[in-house]
């Protein structure tokens, strides 16, 4: 049996939760491709993903936000994660409970950074419709 694997994109500024992050989602038999920042990112978004798992603060505290607005109106059927530890770093809590917020988050999930593999893995199939 020959299927084709997802296709994974991960963008994290931090190469070890990058590396950590790849390593689960290649576990769960997904093909991954990775960037450390938006611009890798939108180079490698010449082909298109299944999914995307953003970091939210790389360059600049909102890279995630327009990272995800991007992929977003390049493939508006593609689902993003926005994985982040923001509020532990910052306070400042973010949240895709209301059609308010998700007309600027352009994210379909929002999860804070120390996912358990396990619920990253049940995510991801639930995005994708696995």
């Amino acid at each position: 049996m020959t299927e084709d694997k997802k296709l994974i994109l991960i963008v994290d500024d931090d190469i070890d939760y990058l590396f950590q992050m790849k390593t689960h989602v290649e576990s769960f038999g997904f093909e991954v491709i990775t960037a450390e920042s938006v611009k890798e990112a939108e180079e490698c978004l010449i082909k298109k993903p299944d999914l995307a798992i953003l970091d939210l603060m790389m360059e600049t505290q909102d890279a995630g936000f327009v990272l995800a607005y991007k992929i977003k109106k390049k493939y508006p059927d593609v689902p993003v994660i926005i994985a982040t530890a923001v509020t532990a770093e910052t306070g400042i809590s973010f949240h895709l409970d209301t059609e308010q917020d998700k007309q600027w988050i352009k994210a379909d999930l929002y999860l804070e950074k120390g996912i358990r593999s396990d619920q990253l893995h049940r995510e991801i199939n639930k995005l994708l419709k696995l």
